[in-house]
């Protein structure tokens, strides 16, 4: 996109060249096609970001750099921000109410993992056309054999199977939510204990057939186990709304030119 259908910015009095907003223009993705959606997106992440940094130096504040991770320090302006975010939000450290509140209005949110109890049998494919076609074709024709007659799912998990679990006619084991691929576990969430899947799941493996066999629906968490995970995201919430609002304030106090502020 040419930079000359885009007009510098200036964020009360300080300019913002077009070629920085080109530099920007990577950390914002949009839909293909969109080039003018990302534009502006990256030229307000860096007209929030010049006010912020006027802000801080209205407020004369200085700031220490910190680490962010390994090898990696703050930029001068980012410890800018940051210590002017501190400073002007207020705390956002949620009372006992506020959390059972929360709590009580969302127990399905604070349930332990189910446990489930699996079996699978999987045809392999690499990741060719030709070779997955040919698991897809394998698995249906398996799953015909079942839907006539469930019992033959162990003659064909020890002699169709290309899992080692074919030992174990195809069983899995107790198995947990995240133990498995995500298609699994949507799939396990679904079924009723003892039937299969009515289509093979293909998985970066291959294409599988697979059974529930039993399921333990996890204990909805008492009210103290779950707080600390409340408290941490009523706090990043609360915390959020705070820094918009601020936001938004200096933008409604700026004088501002070259890009519309106003939100999507």
């Amino acid at each position: 996109m040419s930079d000359a259908f885009f007009p510098d910015i200036v964020v009360n009095g300080d300019t913002i060249p077009t070629s920085e907003v080109s530099a920007e223009l990577q950390n914002h993705n949009v839909p293909q096609g969109k080039q003018a959606l990302a534009w502006r997106r990256a030229a307000r992440a860096l007209a929030i970001r010049t006010l912020l940094l006027q802000e801080a130096k209205k407020r004369d504040l200085d700031a220490s750099t910190h680490d962010i991770g390994p090898g990696k320090n703050e930029t001068e302006a980012e410890a800018l921000i940051r210590t002017l975010l501190e400073q002007a939000l207020p705390e956002t450290t949620p009372d006992e109410t506020t959390l059972r509140a929360y709590y009580d209005a969302n127990p399905e949110r604070f349930r332990a993992p189910s446990l489930y109890e699996a079996s699978h049998i999987l045809f392999t494919a690499d990741h060719t056309p030709a070779a997955r076609e040919k698991a897809r074709l394998r698995a249906l024709a398996a799953l015909g054999i079942l839907k006539r007659d469930p019992e033959k799912f162990r003659t064909l998990a020890r002699n169709e199977s290309d899992c080692s679990s074919r030992q174990s006619d195809g069983r899995l084991g107790q198995i947990s939510r995240g133990e498995t691929v995500e298609a699994f576990d949507q799939m396990l969430d679904r079924l009723d204990p003892g039937t299969i899947a009515p289509e093979p799941i293909e998985t970066r493996f291959g294409f599988h057939i697979l059974r529930l066999d039993a399921r333990a629906q996890g204990e909805i968490l008492p009210f103290e186990n779950a707080k600390p995970r409340i408290a941490e995201a009523t706090e990043k919430a609360a915390w959020t709304r705070a820094a918009n609002d601020f936001v938004t304030d200096l933008v409604n106090h700026a004088d501002i030119s070259g890009i519309d502020m106003r939100p999507e």
